[in-house]
């Protein structure tokens, strides 16, 4: 899909950021269960694309899909203790999920809560400093 073209954003953008930080606090307060697995690497995945979704809004490109966000964090070169490759698995995975039934398990929910662990304040502080 052609991304849309708007204004730079960066107050939006720091919004954005705000609030995938907020959320993401709060869900590495679940337990991860076979139960709570589905909310647990949807709000994880969510909060990623947020970031992704972030960068855009700060040069101004308004994303239609959610691989667009992904892919800009894929672009970036940051260290991470895993590799930020595999939060296109946790995409994948959650449109599976909520898409064609798919219910993931316990196993699942800690590794998604391991890659947002190794991930996310690294990816977080990255793009902060990139908007500002």
């Amino acid at each position: 899909m052609i991304p849309r073209l708007k204004h730079p954003d960066r107050k939006n953008a720091q919004s954005i950021l705000a609030a995938a930080a907020k959320q993401m606090a709060y869900t590495m307060t679940l337990t991860p269960t076979d139960e709570s697995a589905f909310n647990i690497i949807r709000n994880i995945y969510e909060c990623f694309r947020m970031l992704g979704d972030a960068l855009l809004v700060a040069r101004g490109v308004e994303s239609t899909d959610h691989i667009t966000p992904i892919t800009e964090l894929l672009k970036l070169k940051i260290e991470t203790a895993r590799s930020i490759n595999l939060i296109d698995n946790l995409r994948r995975m959650r449109h599976n999920v909520n898409y064609y039934g798919y219910a993931p398990n316990k196993a699942e929910a800690e590794d998604a809560i391991s890659l947002a662990k190794a991930c996310f304040e690294p990816l977080l502080k990255a793009i902060t400093k990139k908007i500002l």
